[in-house]
């Protein structure tokens, strides 16, 4: 969808320290970025600062070409529906919201669309990354099953997720759809999960396993000491990995018994992968209890981990039955096993949101032209 489109979206990767602008066509870039310094503290300064950016794009792309819209994520609280930007804890000067939208559309005169990062990554997914790349593999492998749902988490700073349904994204009526973040942490009730499954959450554990003091350890520090290229406790190392795996395990699993749908992974974190997966699809395989003794799976669907070439083989294994139709010369095939799977984002995080920005954009314009 949209790999062959020439129209021109113009985007920004809106980081704490710097902004990067691009242009984007058929989901590639089609000029040099230009780099900004962050202005964090002066709201006009920044939004200046931002359109700046864009025009300087702008005259770099080639004779003829025009930008149709800007798109791209940025951090909230916001309102994104209506491009309002609200107290973001890292930009003190955007206390009380700014319309950004608004003021990049009256400065180029084109839509604006702005979403948070979590959604964008989930739509860039599944519209140019993991859902294509697993209904491509299962088309190959000869099974009728196709996925048009999808669950993408960030595993970074933050807890971040978004949700695409049947190709379009799940906003919800206040903007909070698929915002996995503030769910319970239930190895910590009274805490929200995204203390789990963050960052500070690896070094936390790793400090709390190992007796060391972590905090100038990143965590690719953490999964070199995983990977024994690092000095330090690797038990521990790969322990806080697995641990922020069962964390976010849980989330995940109270939103696919609502999403149904694949689940992509991406984020700095997901570098630790080979820890994070077998123990996210392990705890996806648990099992809840009733009063009466009875025992049911915490999904409906069998979590396979698709990293792994045994497991991705079984997920690809056609899965369907022939049941007779009762007092009737027909049969109907149907699937017996419920599946889906967990898979690491072959984009990368910046590349799934970067597809998910110019892809977005497009099906807005193209939803007001129906």
């Amino acid at each position: 969808m949209y790999e062959s489109d020439n129209r021109v979206v113009l985007t920004l990767d809106a980081g704490g320290t710097n902004f990067v602008f691009s242009a984007i066509r058929a989901y590639g870039s089609i000029v040099e970025p230009v780099h900004r310094k962050a202005v964090a503290d002066d709201a006009l300064a920044c939004l200046k600062c931002i359109t700046e950016g864009f025009r300087e794009v702008v005259a770099r792309l080639p004779e003829g070409m025009t930008p149709v819209a800007i798109s791209f994520a940025f951090p909230g609280p916001a309102d994104y529906e209506a491009g309002v930007l609200g107290d973001l804890p890292n930009f003190p000067g955007f206390r009380g919201g700014v319309a950004m939208a608004a003021y990049l559309e009256d400065e180029f005169s084109i839509p604006v669309f702005i979403n948070n990062d979590g959604n964008l990554f989930a739509y860039g997914e599944a519209l140019a990354g993991t859902l294509p790349r697993i209904n491509a593999a299962l088309a190959e492998a000869g099974s009728p099953a196709r996925y048009r749902n999808l669950l993408g988490i960030t595993l970074g700073t933050g807890f971040g997720a978004g949700v695409v349904i049947d190709g379009r994204l799940l906003s919800g009526d206040n903007g909070c759809g698929g915002d996995v973040w503030l769910m319970r942490n239930t190895k910590y009730p009274d805490m929200i999960a995204e203390e789990g499954v963050s960052v500070r959450a690896v070094r936390r554990v790793y400090q709390e396993l190992s007796g060391r003091n972590s905090d100038d350890l990143s965590p690719k520090d953490i999964f070199d000491i995983a990977e024994g290229v690092k000095d330090g406790d690797r038990k521990a190392a790969e322990g806080s990995f697995r641990e922020l795996g069962r964390t976010a395990a849980d989330a995940v699993a109270n939103a696919l018994n609502i999403v149904d749908g694949i689940v992509a992974v991406g984020g700095g974190v997901a570098g630790a992968s080979k820890y994070i997966l077998p123990a996210m699809v392990e705890r996806l395989g648990s099992t809840l209890s009733t009063f009466a003794g009875g025992s049911f799976p915490c999904t409906q669907m069998k979590v396979y981990n698709l990293e792994d070439t045994a497991q991705m083989g079984e997920f690809l294994r056609d899965g369907t039955r022939t049941v007779g139709v009762q007092g009737k010369d027909l049969s109907v095939r149907y699937r017996k096993v419920k599946k889906t799977g967990v898979a690491v984002s072959r984009l990368g995080a910046s590349g799934a949101i970067f597809h998910g920005a110019y892809a977005f954009a497009l099906s807005q314009l193209d939803a007001k032209t129906k």
